[in-house]
């Protein structure tokens, strides 16, 4: 299973992943809430097993270091996994728009840019660790989108920003994550003799932009050069970016147009009504 950009395994995920969350949707549409919401929270519960049991296949199984690290929520993905089964039972608006929004922007990113399959495409040995990575994106994208569709969730325009808010706030946990895993001894954050480098994973962006990273030097260019500096010390002056603080501005400027889109779509009856009535002319009073 050979996966490249464009090439007959690519469409063949897409076009999966697109038929059966059409086929979800036509088998579930005419039956009761309460039968959608435990059909969907199962696919949810399914992805949170999945990414424990992913230990038992490689390259996890055969590679201790990676197993410990990789079995906790390393990455945005891995931590929408494991926090969405209690989003979904949340009643709290914000937090469910932010699982709507952050679910199909992050989910369809994953599908249509498959950075890991395709890293992964002369692996033979890692084919069901392909199979998990379409499961886990095509889940966190389909559960949001179906949730919308079947109106188990309403989602407002007005809640744009509960998206790249949410979103630094599961990057912060994610470095929690990540912080707590090195003070365990799981793995190194960063060489003692090079306190300018990153020297471990960091697919979510929380450390910086890795070497020669486009994606990570294009989010940079909205960072604040504050942001990439070391203020003070024996490195003040040197480039090394703030963790976390860097990567705010950059959420806030390319996530809420991007949730603005969804929200065109999912929420048009009120934001075409609030664009009239913002811009509408007020009718006149009829004289007595």
């Amino acid at each position: 299973m050979h996966i490249a950009m464009f090439n007959g395994w690519y469409f063949f995920w897409l076009i999966l992943c697109a038929g059966v969350t059409a086929g979800l949707y036509f088998l579930l549409r005419n039956k009761s809430a309460k039968t959608q919401k435990i059909v969907l929270f199962s696919l949810l519960v399914l992805g949170l097993l999945l990414h424990f049991l992913k230990i038992y296949i490689p390259p996890y199984s055969v590679d201790e270091a990676r197993m410990l690290r990789d079995s906790w929520f390393v990455n945005i993905c891995g931590a929408n996994i494991a926090l969405f089964p209690f989003f979904f039972l949340s009643k709290n608006t914000k937090v469910r728009d932010y699982m709507f929004y952050i679910g199909i922007i992050s989910g369809l990113l994953a599908l249509f840019y498959p950075e890991e399959p395709i890293a992964k495409a002369d692996q033979a040995a890692e084919q069901l660790d392909i199979i998990r990575f379409y499961y886990h994106h095509w889940m966190v994208f389909a559960v949001p989108f179906l949730m919308g569709c079947f109106g188990l969730h309403k989602p407002s325009y007005k809640r744009l920003l509960s998206a790249p808010t949410g979103l630094l706030l599961v990057m912060l946990f994610i470095m929690l994550n990540q912080v707590f895993q090195w003070e365990l001894g799981f793995f190194t954050l960063w060489n003692e003799d090079n306190f300018l480098a990153i020297h471990f994973k960091n697919t979510s962006y929380i450390w910086g932009p890795g070497e020669n990273d486009a994606i990570g030097n294009f989010l940079a260019t909205f960072t604040p050069n504050l942001f990439k500096t070391v203020p003070v010390g024996a490195y003040a002056g040197q480039a090394k970016y703030w963790p976390w603080f860097w990567i705010i501005c950059p959420a806030y400027i390319l996530v809420t147009p991007l949730s603005f889109i969804i929200a065109a779509i999912a929420d048009r009856k009120n934001l075409v009504a609030d664009i009239k009535k913002l811009f509408g002319k007020k009718q006149p009073v009829a004289e007595k």
